[in-house]
């Protein structure tokens, strides 16, 4: 019988973890050998899994085995070089190693005393990259701002809605909730509306505001300021603006300069969702679409999208964190000590949800520390460059159109309509996507877009080269050859 692992061994996690590290080498070194989209049908792995837990120890070579031949077969390889989907999860040799050392170290960092390394590297890295983005001082720890880490844009749009809320609520009365009303447009995440849900806001005072190709789907200015005059006249109190730079669907970017003085004011707290977006703009040709934020009260950036840092890594600055702290404190007797107590320290158990948190700090500036800021603005600008071939080649295609603009690394496209008709051209790319994602050979996904069924081709997964596009575009020219032919 197996004797199987102590619970903790450093002899035995040395022999293990360089098992583990090999078989993870091996599954990057082979990652092109899979269908990059899932092919299981649902509730595969409940026919091959016993149906009980073992009593006895297994080895980890067994583990590895059914790792192998039964739980892969079920993944969706987001790391793939022909994963081209939604948005890019990115990983990296150095985000691995920082979380690696993460669940090595493995505290529950909420509070200072709790290990004052974990809070006084996350405060440190947030100015960082701060600077990198050249966000105004405001929003960094020297001042009464200051940067912290959740895990995803959601949590982030989820802590400033409650403190826009709570901070109005101090102002017009506790018994004003049905009142108050968050803007945003209608291209924006559907974490706001989530967060709208949480923090008790109306559902019918979440304003989502309709955009259209005219501005290329960002939010236009005069359409939220009649909508705020209509709330006012109405007696309704607006809190919050949600503008986002890159949104999900075409990567638009919201105008902020315009918005920020809008929300302002309207005393509105004002939010920039940049979670895609936002590591292009290290880069010094594309910060100005962030030009702006300095009229906002918090803004966010996903490293753990497009900036080699593994998820989970949402960064998140507040000019002013006494609106969070106000927001989202507790303090128990039994998490008191000295240096909280005397104010001395952060306490970032203050500025998320949960109470726990990991040591997310430490993969992220293991990731500035072995990159640097050079080779990461290289590896944002080698993306769009690929990018940019893709939609090049789309446009010599003349059964293909190209949507929106592209701005950073997403082509929205299509098959065009026949004989204008756009049902039928809708069905015939639904048909498109489904044909190219049964391939296995690559995986997008797709949006709408003014009732318009849209192709999304993002590039953004570090092994991702111009061959791996090249051959993209071959497998989508090859079905839609195909579909042509049945048409």
């Amino acid at each position: 019988m197996e004797k199987g692992l102590k619970p903790m061994d450093a002899e035995q996690l040395r022999e293990n973890a360089h098992k583990m590290v090999d078989f993870i080498a091996d599954y990057y070194k082979n990652i092109e050998s899979f269908p990059v989209l899932s092919q299981v049908e649902p509730g595969y792995l409940n026919k091959i899994l016993p149906d009980s837990a073992p009593t006895h120890p297994e080895s980890l070579q067994n583990v590895l085995d059914d790792i192998q031949e039964k739980i892969l077969p079920g993944v969706t390889h987001w790391q793939s070089p022909d994963y081209f989907a939604y948005f890019p999860s990115n990983s990296s040799t150095a985000g691995f190693l920082g979380e690696m050392l993460s669940a090595g170290i493995n505290i529950v960092g909420f509070s200072w005393v709790t290990s004052p390394a974990a809070t006084e590297l996350e405060v440190i890295v947030l100015d960082w990259f701060g600077k990198m983005l050249k966000l105004p001082e405001d929003f960094l720890s020297q001042g009464k701002g200051g940067g912290v880490i959740q895990g995803t844009a959601s949590e982030a749009v989820l802590v400033v809605l409650l403190a826009a809320r709570d901070k109005v609520l101090r102002r017009v009365g506790k018994n004003s909730l049905e009142k108050l009303v968050v803007y945003a447009s209608d291209q924006t995440h559907s974490s706001l509306q989530k967060g709208c849900r949480i923090a008790g806001i109306y559902p019918e005072n979440c304003r989502l505001l309709e955009t259209d190709s005219s501005t290329n789907f960002a939010l236009s200015p005069d359409v939220l300021s009649e909508a705020i005059s209509k709330d006012i006249a109405a007696g309704l109190v607006p809190i919050f603006l949600c503008a986002t730079v890159g949104t999900t669907s075409s990567t638009a970017a919201d105008p902020l300069p315009a918005l920020g003085k809008i929300a302002k004011g309207n005393e509105m707290w004002f939010h920039i969702d940049a979670a895609y977006a936002g590591s292009a703009c290290v880069c010094p040709e594309y910060r100005h679409y962030i030009d702006g934020v300095e009229e906002a009260d918090s803004f966010n950036m996903n490293a753990h999208k497009w900036f080699l840092t593994n998820f989970d890594c949402s960064l998140l600055w507040v000019k002013d964190r006494n609106d969070l702290i106000q927001s989202l404190s507790t303090n128990p007797e039994y998490l008191k000590n000295k240096a909280s107590e005397g104010n001395m320290v952060v306490d970032y158990k203050d500025w998320q949800i949960p109470l726990g948190r990991r040591f997310r700090s430490l993969k992220l500036w293991m990731v500035l520390r072995l990159y640097g800021l050079e080779n990461l603005q290289n590896y944002i600008r080698n993306h769009i460059e690929l990018a940019k071939h893709f939609e090049h080649l789309v446009a010599v295609d003349k059964r293909f159109e190209i949507i929106v603009p592209r701005t950073f690394s997403l082509v929205c496209f299509r098959l065009c309509p026949q004989h204008d008709d756009q049902d039928r051209c809708n069905k015939l790319n639904r048909d498109l996507l489904e044909a190219v994602n049964a391939t296995g050979k690559i995986f997008i996904s797709h949006t709408v877009l003014s009732g318009k069924y849209i192709l999304r081709f993002v590039v953004g997964t570090p092994l991702t080269e111009e061959k791996h596009v090249n051959a993209a575009w071959k497998v989508l020219q090859d079905e839609a050859t195909t579909l042509f032919g049945r048409f």
